[in-house]
């Protein structure tokens, strides 16, 4: 598929339910008494997976009209299921599923696709062995693994060696099966969901801030009954329709009810510094998250410095901001992107080389990335090698609507992973997509 130069992009829109809230969403309502009701869940393959995973086991997620519905099972409730647990291209999905099986004396199976069995597993997998939790088969611990939990976990103090919400998240899980307390210090904050439905579930959680960081605790063994999430629009999905906007020319575009919690819109932040025009507008809470409707509209963008510190804000949507920044005027510096080389793909080198495909002038230094703007003149013409990662696919046909040729990318059938409406709403706001000969179909 390959995407052509348009016209303005214009309109109101919503995308679909946040991912990582999804997730959460139905972890916690299968570990919770009762049912639980899910408005707006992500229907992609990767929550859907972990759907299908509740559901093997004993806790069966299925669609009622609009509405997402869990049985829970109640903290340490779930059954042995019959056969392996597929998480498909999820490394979300897989990890917290870690923290929930911690709790679970019986074993399992854990598989995915090519992409999810080269990730590491290992931060994840390190502290959770600390509380009982153990690994019986597997390589490098990378899956497939055959994993066993315990019924008698030991809860712990745990310092995160490297920022990461899914090694916080899957302790604190795990720590709901375990007696006593279970604490998560991190130096750099990272997304906070996980605490946040913890309490909105009835789970008894502190997070106590300090000038070296924040010690989160979870006490073990609560009841936690189900609920009503009601699930907001993702913000690294909306990154997208935001970034067109921004780059196309005459384009004002609105994408409502965005999830706007401050450990998630680093993106946004950077794009105005950037000198984007962007508005946070209608500022509300929902189910315990703050959430907003973004507009922007076209503007002329400068090379700016982004700080490691913010990366944890916006790790998923450095690719689609150094496209972005391909149209700024000067240089865009993006420091501490580490985590980029264990995502999906090599995400870092997987930019690069989209970037100098299409004209741009890039360099990596170590976890440094540095795009030498075009003052909105990139040439584009150049086919992405996307390495079987949705992010990137999607991030170089968003460049693509502004670029002097059209730009293609090898395969979009990822792009259902996370995002399966992003062709048709893109072209509902105005954009140019066709679908070439030999390519991966959306």
């Amino acid at each position: 598929m390959s995407s052509h130069a348009t016209g303005p992009l214009s309109g109101r829109i919503t995308v679909p339910g946040d991912k990582s809230i999804s997730h959460r969403a139905l972890l916690l309502g299968a570990i919770s008494l009762g049912t639980t009701r899910i408005q707006g869940l992500l229907e992609a393959e990767d929550v859907i997976n972990t759907a299908r995973s509740v559901t093997a086991m004993g806790a069966p997620a299925a669609k009622q009209g609009d509405i997402w519905q869990v049985s829970g099972r109640g903290v340490g409730g779930l059954r042995k299921p019959d056969a392996a647990l597929d998480f498909g291209n999820s490394g979300t999905g897989a990890r917290l599923m870690m923290g929930v099986l911690a709790g679970h004396d019986f074993a399992v199976d854990l598989v995915g696709d090519a992409s999810l069995s080269r990730r590491p597993m290992g931060r994840v997998l390190n502290p959770l062995r600390e509380m009982g939790f153990e690994v019986l088969a597997g390589s490098d611990d990378r899956l497939p693994l055959t994993v066993r939990g315990s019924s008698s976990l030991v809860p712990m103090e745990y310092t995160l060696p490297v920022p990461s919400a899914q090694v916080k998240s899957a302790v604190l899980l795990a720590g709901l099966h375990a007696a006593g307390e279970t604490t998560v210090i991190e130096n750099e904050s990272t997304r906070d969901h996980t605490e946040r439905m913890l309490r909105f579930f009835g789970a008894q959680v502190t997070a106590v801030e300090s000038d070296s960081g924040a010690r989160i605790t979870v006490k073990g063994n609560p009841t936690l009954r189900g609920n009503e999430v009601h699930v907001p629009a993702d913000p690294s999905s909306a990154a997208f329709l935001v970034g067109a906007a921004v780059i196309v020319p005459g384009s004002d575009v609105t994408v409502e009810g965005v999830l706007a919690n401050p450990t998630r819109t680093g993106f946004y932040e950077t794009l105005r510094e950037m000198g984007a025009d962007i508005t946070f507008e209608n500022l509300r809470e929902q189910g315990g998250e703050p959430v907003a409707d973004i507009r922007a509209r076209a503007s002329s963008l400068k090379g700016v410095e982004v700080p490691p510190e913010r990366a944890p804000s916006m790790i998923d949507e450095y690719p689609v901001l150094a496209c972005l920044a391909a149209f700024a005027s000067g240089e865009t510096v993006m420091r501490g992107l580490a985590e980029l080389r264990v995502k999906e793909s090599d995400r870092l080198s997987a930019t690069a080389a989209g970037l100098e495909a299409n004209g741009v002038t890039v360099r990596v230094d170590g976890d440094t990335l540095t795009v030498r703007g075009t003052a909105g003149e990139v040439a584009g013409g150049g086919t992405v090698e996307t390495h079987l990662d949705h992010r990137i696919a999607m991030a170089f046909l968003t460049m693509g609507l502004a670029t002097e040729r059209p730009v293609a990318v090898d395969d979009t059938a990822i792009i259902a992973t996370s995002f399966p409406e992003f062709t048709g709403l893109m072209r509902g706001l105005g954009a140019k997509f066709e679908v070439s000969a030999g390519a991966g179909a959306q």
